[in-house]
């Protein structure tokens, strides 16, 4: 019964437990962040280039105008 009460009063165990509880909610914060990120960049990215793609005075057109394109 002694062997069973020091086990109970021991708390070195329990630092343990709080770190890895810490550790994972920092690792789902750090998802959902990159998650959210994410779809921002992708949408920005998305965006410049239908913005150069449509614009018709961009490197491509300096090249086919000068003739040393193909």
């Amino acid at each position: 019964m002694k062997l069973f009460a020091n086990f109970a009063k021991n708390e070195s165990g329990a630092v343990t437990v709080d770190w890895v509880v810490l550790t994972a909610a920092i690792v789902g914060i750090a998802i959902a962040v990159l998650t959210v990120i994410a779809g921002g960049i992708n949408t920005a990215s998305n965006n410049i280039n239908n913005d150069l793609t449509a614009d018709s005075s961009g490197p491509a057109a300096l090249i086919t105008s000068s003739g040393s394109g193909s």
